[in-house]
């Protein structure tokens, strides 16, 4: 498998996905079809994403971390930045197959995601 994609997401939408078979919110408060993709992360990069995404979060739901082999994925990924030559995260153009995701991790803001 290569490096996995991360995607952090309230456990309630997860359950959905596993209800439906595809995982088709892009980020908080946002889906797929509303943004164009699904926003992600590599493991270096989830702390700062969480903090700025979830920072504030005081929901009901436990927050996870959805774990993704991205040569499960039938949808493309691109690596983009959000400026010229910011840094680069990753970006899923379709929905998330649950059968992409390996693990569902607890997410610790304390520590990284596991």
């Amino acid at each position: 498998m290569s490096e996995p994609l991360l995607h952090l997401t309230e456990r309630s939408l997860w359950d959905a996905a596993r209800a439906s078979g595809t995982f088709e919110i892009s980020t908080r408060g946002r889906t797929l079809e509303e943004e164009g993709f699904i926003h992600c992360s590599l493991r270096r990069q989830l702390p700062a994403v969480a903090a700025m995404v979830y920072g504030s979060y005081t929901g009901p739901d436990d927050l996870v971390v959805l774990v993704i082999d991205p040569e499960r994925l039938t949808a493309p990924v691109r690596f983009e930045a959000m400026s010229p030559g910011g840094e680069e995260f990753p970006h899923i153009y379709g929905p998330i197959e649950t059968t992409a995701v390996v693990t569902v991790e607890p997410w610790d803001p304390q520590g990284t995601g596991g």
